[in-house]
C-alpha cells in the first residue's frame, strides 16, 4: 500500500494542522481518523471557520437558545459555544499533545474577537479570559500581529499562555512578533515562573500576498515573477527565524527549558485556479515548521502532493525575487499593511454575519 502523502511530510519535520473545526467532524470520527491516518497534529479556527460551521447546521441551535434564555450577549453566546468545541478538540488532541516530547503538538487554537484587533488592552484581557474558560494545556490563543496586538502577545506569554500569533504578512513584523515572544520569556523567567511549556507559533499568511502582488507584477511585465512573492517571504522569514533562536540570548532561556516560536504557513489554499492546488504546501516543507491546511487542500495533497524538503532550498532566488519587485517599484511594505487592514475586515465580517446569525437564533428561542 502506498504510504500516505501527507503523513510523509512529517518526515521532514513539519507538522499538519487542520484549518477547520466543526461538531460534525468531530461527531462522525472524522477528525479522529485525520489524526490516525494522516497524522494531522493540531487544528486552527477562526470566525470564518465558526460561521460557516454555525450557518450550514442546526448542531449549535439547542446550546445557543439556553445561552440565549440566560440573558447572554451575542458575543458570550458565540464564546460560550466555540469554548465547548475547543475544549472537546482540545481533548481529541491530547494524546498528541502527551506524546514523548510533551508539548511539541496537539494543539487547538482559538481567537480573540476580531474587534479587538487594535485594541492591546482589550486583546490582553479577553485572551485571558479564553484562557481561563477553556483551561486546557494543549490550547493556543490566537492574537492578532498588529502593532498594538504585540504588546499583548509578550504579556500573554508571561502571563504563561499559548499563543498564535495571527495575520502576519510582513518581515519586519514578524522580527517583532519573534522580540514580543522572547522578552515575554525573558519577563515570565525573570519573575521566577516556568516557561518548559510555553508554546507559540507565528502564522505567516501565504496566498494573500499573491493574490494582491500577482496583478501589480503583470502590469509591470514581471509575469515569470507571478505566484513567487509569497513564497520567497516565507523563505526569508525562516532565514530570520533560525538566526533569532540560534542567538546567544534565546539560548539562555532555551537552557531553561524554552522551545523557539515556530513558523506555521497559514492561508495555503490556492486562491488562483491557475496554480496547484498543493503548491503553497509543496514549497515550504522544512524542519521545525507548522503547516496548517483547508481540508480539502489536506485532501488533494493526500491525492496528488509530493513531499519534500523544500524549505531550505531555493534561498537565493527568493532574495533575487524581493529584490526584483523592489526594483520594479513596488513597495513590499505598503502591501503588507494594506494585507493586515484586510485581514482584520475579512476578520470582522464574518464574526458579524455570526453574530447576526445568532441573533435570529436567539429571537427564536425567545419567542
Amino acid at each position: 500500500m502506498e504510504p500516505n502523502r501527507v503523513k510523509k511530510i512529517h518526515d521532514f519535520g513539519q507538522s499538519i494542522w487542520l484549518d477547520f473545526i466543526d461538531r460534525k467532524i468531530m461527531n462522525s470520527g472524522q477528525l479522529q481518523k485525520l489524526i490516525d491516518e494522516d497524522g494531522v497534529r493540531g487544528v486552527t479556527s477562526n470566525p470564518a471557520i465558526f460561521e460557516k460551521a454555525f450557518s450550514s447546521s442546526s448542531d449549535y441551535d439547542q446550546d445557543i437558545a439556553k445561552l440565549a434564555k440566560e440573558g447572554k450577549s451575542n458575543d458570550d453566546i458565540f464564546y460560550g459555544v466555540a469554548v465547548e468545541d475547543i475544549k472537546r478538540a482540545a481533548d481529541i488532541f491530547s494524546q498528541v499533545y502527551e506524546e514523548e516530547v510533551k508539548g511539541a503538538d496537539g494543539y487547538v487554537s482559538l481567537e480573540v474577537s476580531p474587534r479587538l484587533a487594535l485594541d492591546t488592552e482589550g486583546t490582553t484581557k479577553q485572551a485571558l479570559e479564553l484562557w481561563k474558560a477553556v483551561h486546557k494545556d494543549n490550547v493556543m490563543i490566537k492574537i492578532p500581529a498588529t502593532k498594538e496586538g504585540l504588546p499583548a502577545i509578550q504579556k500573554c506569554i508571561a502571563e504563561g499562555l499559548n499563543v498564535n500569533v495571527t495575520l502576519l504578512f510582513g518581515l519586519d513584523r514578524y522580527e517583532a512578533v519573534t522580540e514580543a515572544y522572547i522578552a515575554g520569556l525573558e519577563e515570565r523567567a525573570a519573575a521566577g515562573k516556568a516557561i518548559e511549556y510555553v508554546s507559540s507559533v507565528a502564522s505567516f499568511f501565504l496566498s494573500r500576498i499573491d493574490v494582491l502582488v500577482d496583478p501589480m507584477l503583470q502590469e509591470k511585465g514581471l509575469k515569470d515573477l507571478k505566484g513567487e512573492v509569497a513564497i520567497a517571504s516565507a523563505k526569508k522569514a525562516y532565514e530570520i527565524y533560525k538566526r533569532v533562536f540560534s542567538s546567544a540570548r534565546f539560548k539562555k532561556l532555551e537552557e531553561k527549558g524554552a522551545k523557539p516560536q515556530r513558523l506555521l504557513w497559514a492561508s495555503t489554499g490556492s486562491k488562483d485556479p491557475a496554480y496547484s492546488d498543493v503548491k503553497y504546501v509543496e514549497a515550504l516543507i522544512g524542519p521545525d515548521t507548522v503547516d496548517t491546511i483547508p481540508l480539502e487542500t489536506l485532501e488533494a495533497f493526500r491525492d496528488h502532493g509530493n513531499a519534500a524538503n523544500t524549505l531550505d532550498t531555493g534561498l537565493d532566488k527568493a532574495t533575487e525575487v524581493l529584490a526584483a519587485i523592489k526594483k520594479a517599484g513596488i513597495d513590499i511594505d505598503a502591501i503588507t499593511k494594506q494585507l493586515e487592514e484586510e485581514g482584520i475586515e475579512k476578520f470582522n465580517k464574518p464574526y458579524d454575519k455570526l453574530l447576526a446569525a445568532i441573533e435570529e437564533q436567539k429571537q427564536k428561542a425567545l419567542a
